[in-house]
């Protein structure tokens, strides 16, 4: 069981959402926090709020942008200590219909939720290869695992969930543990932050309710949290959040097995 009292955690998108209640799980645990997001005001909240429970130091990031990453790094560890805790969850849902789709669509999601945390891992896995220890945690979904539909998301959660998976086996010499979390529903504001974009990659208002009160019915973010960093803990490599991926992946793993036959 690890013990991170006194470490030093960086999350991305950590401002609200499933960052905000990972956040808020290690502060409990004695863990001093570097919150980076888009979102200033939602910052300037949490991180009031979270200052009456560790020390935190709040950045304006978007991360894809790599010269502000490094520079973000930079103030992190000389304000806080070295960064031990890498989360980089920072992520849109997006949504296209199949005949609407667009170059400018697929560069806006991949650069977010994938060129995003390759961002993340390059500005801070040299120092965790120099340090010979840290724990890399990226954000998926479900979607990682089982495809959906949504072409946009799917693409990206898969790509995370592999790029996590390969990272794993190729740190694991050099004292750096990797997971990656695959949640299933989780009530986060995820699809109204995505659409204030106005990227042209908004869910369709007819479909806003449906996915909302799918979202509204699953974990908290706390709760969520709470898991992420009890299976962080516990050495897992994937995190879930519930078991309502279980009858998907059985079925595609048959699938894939029947396919060998």
């Amino acid at each position: 069981m690890q013990n991170w009292t006194d470490s030093v955690a960086f999350i991305t998108g950590g401002a609200r959402g499933l960052g905000l209640g990972i956040a808020r799980a290690l502060a409990k645990r004695g863990v001093s926090l570097a919150l980076a997001d888009v979102d200033a005001p939602a910052l300037q909240r949490s991180g009031e709020e979270l200052k009456q429970v560790t020390e935190v130091r709040t950045y304006r990031l978007d991360v894809r942008d790599r010269a502000a990453f490094a520079e973000v790094a930079d103030e992190a560890e000389r304000a806080l200590g070295p960064v031990g805790l890498l989360f980089n969850n920072a992520g849109i849902a997006p949504y296209s219909a199949i005949d609407e789709l667009s170059y400018e669509k697929w560069d806006l999601t991949l650069a977010i939720n994938l060129t995003g945390v390759v961002n993340g891992v390059q500005t801070f896995l040299p120092r965790m290869l120099e340090r010979r220890t840290g724990h890399i945690v990226n954000t998926a979904s479900g979607a990682g695992l089982v495809a959906g539909p949504n072409v946009l998301y799917t693409t990206t959660k898969f790509a995370v969930v592999g790029l996590s998976e390969s990272l794993s086996a190729a740190v694991a010499e050099h004292g750096i543990d990797v997971s990656v979390i695959c949640p299933g529903p989780v009530a986060t504001d995820i699809i109204a932050n995505t659409g204030s974009l106005d990227a042209g990659v908004a869910m369709r208002d007819d479909l806003v309710p449906s996915v909302e009160a799918f979202l509204k019915s699953g974990t908290s973010i706390d709760e969520a949290g709470e898991m992420v960093v009890t299976a962080m803990e516990a050495g897992k490599p994937w995190i879930s959040t519930g078991y309502d991926m279980r009858p998907y992946l059985e079925q595609r793993t048959a699938a894939l097995l029947n396919s060998l036959a």
